[in-house]
């Protein structure tokens, strides 16, 4: 008997536990999001604590390393936690990365110590475990989701777990406002020692509250089963992928034998190892486009995410010695990340759900490339001319239509792609090492900004000149971005998970890339046959 199993999976109908497993899955990355896009707000609270001689603001460089800790810890978290996945299953290796979210989330809360370097270097320590925790959360949620969905709406289903990373961006701005605003209020009849202690008090229950929301589904995680697929494909035992289904879905089987059904031939482990010469041969090319457009995209993202206050012109330098109007700032500031997120970031992702089975992953990761593309150099050419207006709701506008399509476009089909394209033995190693190269990507990002940023430059002009060929740099990089696509990434819309692992989906995009370049270098050499055919013969 074929696997009945697989097939019921794809022919499901939507049922409550996919909504469920959406949220499940999802708090994962609400909490990624969460804490790392807190981070430019922490600062500001931060700074005025512990940089006093520095006009109580920190410098971008040590955001920047705070960053960059998390987003290292993540890369770790992927690979690892990716590999684990394939190899002891989704559920067990699951738990284990949401207990390392909360526990570092929370400890975030309590480093250490009284002086600045310490307290900072205890913060980056356990921003590198939550980053871990988070990293693992990637690759699995997105498998997940792929095998327990069916074929109609798979994708629909796994853009919706990537959106709560929307939320959890808008989160971090009202949690902030919120936090700010009742110490702010508290703070009127303080002395300003005690309101230097309720700065350093207010960050800690900030980073500390990212954690609740994935501690709430500690227990409903422990309680899914395992994805049916996993257990049918890798560890080859219809019976219990058939008892493990029936547990969260209503759907039909065909009966099952008492003793479990043969595998079919092309759905069998494979024979060949992970990164051996035959799965180079059938899947390297498709891993190569997944790493390269996942690196790429992350590079625009986090660069405008973490940075955006210093992007668009409103340095947040609280360099007044009253503490409590450093509250006032982190809202000033909190606000507007809730707006962006309100009016780019959460429509784009919406906009993903509504269109990835409509118009296919290939498609909006191109359009979505093209457009951040345009928003980019939009941006970038006159940056001076906006930077110069005392007004830039035009900055603005720009600013989130380049955030829309990233969030329409690739920083979605990123995520999706990877989950449905590699056999279920090696899928969620393929998808941590795709992650792994886009954290990588937002690492890049970090440290050219880091290099531009305007805490290096004493005057506006060098300041613009500087983040001018930033945004031009990053339209280039969307552009080189929709090459890649076109070129590495297959469609997977309509097919089931089962096609994917047995068919050679990108090789056809592979021969035509191969061919253009074939083709060009024909080209090439005619022309260099047909220039030295025309020259006159030497004289005698």
């Amino acid at each position: 008997m074929a696997l009945s199993v697989l097939t019921a999976l794809d022919a499901a109908t939507l049922q409550y536990y996919h909504y469920k497993a959406i949220v499940i899955a999802g708090m994962g990355l609400f909490t990624d999001a969460f804490n790392l896009f807190c981070l430019p707000l922490v600062m500001i609270l931060l700074g005025r604590v512990y940089y006093p001689h520095k006009s109580y603001n920190a410098p971008v460089v040590v955001s920047s390393l705070l960053a960059a800790s998390t987003l290292l810890g993540t890369v770790f978290g992927q690979l690892i936690f990716g590999w684990l996945g394939d190899r002891q299953g989704r559920r067990r290796v699951y738990m284990i990365s949401l207990l390392t979210m909360v526990f570092s989330a929370f400890a975030c809360g309590f480093s250490m110590g009284k002086s600045r370097a310490c307290v900072l270097a205890t913060l980056g320590v356990f921003r590198f475990t939550l980053g871990v925790g988070i990293g693992g959360d990637y690759p699995l949620s997105a498998t997940i989701m792929s095998e327990f969905a069916n074929k109609r709406t798979r994708g629909q289903f796994i853009a919706a777990v990537f959106s709560m990373q929307g939320f959890g961006i808008l989160f971090s701005g009202i949690v902030t406002i919120v936090v700010c605003a009742l110490f702010n209020f508290a703070s009127h009849k303080a002395s300003e020692d005690t309101k230097l202690l309720m700065t350093d008090m207010a960050w800690r229950i900030i980073v500390m509250l990212g954690a609740i929301p994935a501690a709430l589904t500690c227990y409903l995680r422990s309680r899914m089963p395992e994805t049916a697929r996993y257990t049918a494909l890798v560890e080859q035992n219809e019976q219990q992928a058939a008892r493990e289904m029936k547990q969260v879905l209503d759907v039909e089987l065909e009966p099952i034998p008492q003793e479990p059904a043969e595998v079919p031939q092309s759905l069998s482990l494979p024979s060949y190892p992970f990164f051996s010469k035959t799965f180079i041969r059938l899947h390297g090319h498709n891993l190569f486009g997944c790493a390269c457009t996942w690196m790429l995209v992350d590079v625009v993202f986090y660069t405008l995410n973490l940075f955006q206050n210093q992007i668009y012109g409103h340095p947040s330098h609280s360099t007044d010695a009253n503490t409590a109007k450093v509250f006032k700032e982190v809202i000033r500031v909190a606000a507007l990340q809730a707006l962006i997120a309100l009016y780019s970031t959460l429509p784009g992702y919406f906009a993903a759900v509504f269109f990835i089975e409509r118009m296919g992953r290939v498609k909006m990761q191109i359009i979505g490339f093209f457009f951040m593309a345009i928003g980019s150099f939009a941006l970038g050419i006159p940056y001076k001319s906006y930077k110069d207006k005392d007004s830039n709701k035009g900055f603005m506008a720009l600013f989130g239509f380049t955030l829309f399509f990233a969030n329409f476009g690739p920083n979605t089909t990123t995520f999706i792609v990877p989950a449905e394209l590699f056999p279920a033995r090696f899928r969620t190693t393929c998808h941590g090492i795709s992650g792994a190269f886009g954290k990588l990507g937002a690492l890049i990002g970090l440290l050219v900004f880091s290099v531009v940023s305007p805490d290096n430059y004493s005057s506006q002009d060098e300041d613009s000149k500087s983040l001018k060929k930033v945004f031009e740099m990053w339209g280039c990089v969307c552009l080189i971005g929709m090459v890649i696509t076109y070129f590495f990434t297959p469609e997977t819309r309509g097919r089931s998970l089962e096609d994917n692992e047995t068919e050679n989906v990108g090789g056809l995009k592979m021969r035509r890339f191969l061919t253009c370049l074939r083709s060009s270098s024909s080209a090439r050499t005619d022309s260099s046959l047909a220039f030295t055919a025309a020259e006159p013969a030497a004289d005698v």
